[in-house]
């Protein structure tokens, strides 16, 4: 059922449009956005805070990391070259301690390795004075 308006039976008038005009609405909504666009920044950033002042420091080179693996048998390994002694760890540990600036030390050690051999490593590392050691391990979920 349709309603009828009596009065645009005349000839002549334009019929009634009855659908609504959304051109304000999208004018006044474009003019809200524009002005949070450039308000929220400031709102943002309104603190006070006294930041730390740092200048820019040119860092040397950094030196290569020396790696030391320990393997399931227990071996202890200078990169990729095996080393027959304890004697030869300490050799070459103490000439990475000599290094300005010192390298860091990183220690992989096989998930099946006595931790024997592996406090070895740690413990001549620290007997040469090396500053900076870690391990190197798999994320979980690896293969």
């Amino acid at each position: 059922m349709a309603i009828r308006f009596p009065h645009q039976v005349e000839q002549g008038e334009d019929p009634l449009i009855a659908t609504i005009n959304t051109t304000p609405l999208v004018d006044v909504m474009l003019v809200l956005l524009i002005i949070f666009l450039i308000t929220i920044p400031v709102v943002n950033s309104s603190i006070l805070v006294n930041l730390p002042r740092e200048p820019n420091q040119v860092r040397e080179a950094q030196i290569d990391k020396v790696i030391i693996s320990v393997d399931a048998q227990g071996a202890t390994y200078w990169f990729d070259t095996r080393l027959p002694a304890q004697q030869d760890l300490l050799d070459l540990l103490e000439r990475v301690a000599a290094m300005r600036p010192q390298p860091e030390v990183h220690i992989r050690g096989d998930v099946r390795a006595d931790y024997e051999a592996i406090g070895r490593v740690v413990y001549a590392a620290q007997q040469m004075g090396i500053a900076r050691i870690g391990f190197i391990t798999e994320p979980p979920g690896g293969p």
